[in-house]
C-alpha cells in the first residue's frame, strides 16, 4: 500500500488576541484504503488539523505530503489546483446549491477541474449518484430532496474527481443514527472496494469506534493513533 498523505512534525499558532500553540508536534500518515477517525473534545485542535491537511490553510509550521509530493511552501494557486484533483470534501452542511440539479451539483468540481469532457462528467455523475443509491434524484433540484439523500449527494460530488482522500468534518453530525449508519456503511465500502482512504472528524463516538482506527487529540497534541 502507498503513502497517500503524511504529516511531519506539525504545528500551529493563532497570534492574536495573544500567542497560542494550537498544534503540537503532529505527525501521522494515511495508507492508501485507510478509513480513519480523529477524536477529541470541541477546542483539541482537530478542525484547525483538517484545514491544514486539507491545504485550506498555510500558516503553519512543519511538513505536509500527498502521495509522497511536498505540499508545504506551494503558492495558492497551485495548492487549489491540488485539492480540486486530489481531496474529497465532506462536511457536516451539504453546501449544495439549492437552485441547481443534483446532477449539477455532482458535476461541479469535475467541471472546475477541466480533465474530462462535458458528456463523460456528467456520465460520471450519474454513476456516482447510482452508487450511492440516489440516481432517482438527478434532475431534482437540491433543496427537493432529504437530508440524509444531500448527505449523499455530497459524498457524490466528493467523489467525482477521484481523489486520493476523502476528508470529512463532522459528516454526520446533522444525520439521525439509520442515515449516519448508511453514511457509514458507504464510506466503508469505498475503503474496501476502491481502497479510498478516508479522514473523518467526527464527535460520533459509534461511527468512529467502526472505523480503521482512531486518532485521539487533546491540547493540540495526538494521545493515541
Amino acid at each position: 500500500m502507498s503513502t497517500v498523505l503524511r504529516a511531519e512534525n506539525i504545528n500551529k499558532y493563532f497570534r492574536e488576541p495573544v500567542l497560542f500553540h494550537v498544534l503540537k508536534d503532529i505527525s501521522f500518515s494515511i495508507e492508501q484504503g485507510d478509513f480513519i477517525s480523529i477524536m477529541g473534545k470541541s477546542g483539541c485542535g482537530k478542525s484547525t488539523l483538517l484545514y491544514i491537511l486539507s491545504t485550506m490553510d498555510t500558516d503553519y509550521e512543519g511538513k505536509l505530503y500527498l502521495n509522497e509530493e511536498l505540499l508545504s511552501g506551494r503558492s495558492g494557486s497551485e495548492l487549489s489546483k491540488v485539492r480540486n484533483a486530489n481531496i474529497g470534501f465532506v462536511f457536516q452542511f451539504h453546501y449544495l446549491l439549492p437552485e441547481f440539479s443534483v446532477l449539477e451539483n455532482v458535476m461541479l468540481p469535475a467541471k472546475k477541474l477541466g480533465r474530462k469532457p462535458l458528456a463523460e462528467i456528467e456520465a460520471d455523475a450519474i454513476e456516482n449518484l447510482r452508487l450511492l443509491g440516489v440516481d432517482k434524484h438527478a434532475h431534482k433540484k437540491a433543496y427537493r430532496v432529504s437530508g440524509g439523500e444531500k448527505q449523499r449527494i455530497a459524498i457524490a460530488r466528493a467523489l467525482i474527481n477521484e481523489p486520493a482522500i476523502i476528508m470529512c468534518d463532522e459528516p454526520t453530525g446533522n444525520l439521525d443514527s439509520k442515515n449516519s449508519q448508511i453514511v457509514f456503511e458507504l464510506f466503508d465500502e469505498l475503503s474496501s472496494r476502491k481502497k479510498l482512504s478516508l479522514l473523518v472528524v467526527t464527535h460520533d463516538e459509534d461511527f468512529a469506534n467502526k472505523t480503521h482506527n482512531i486518532i485521539t487529540m487533546e491540547d493540540g497534541r495526538i494521545l493515541s493513533a
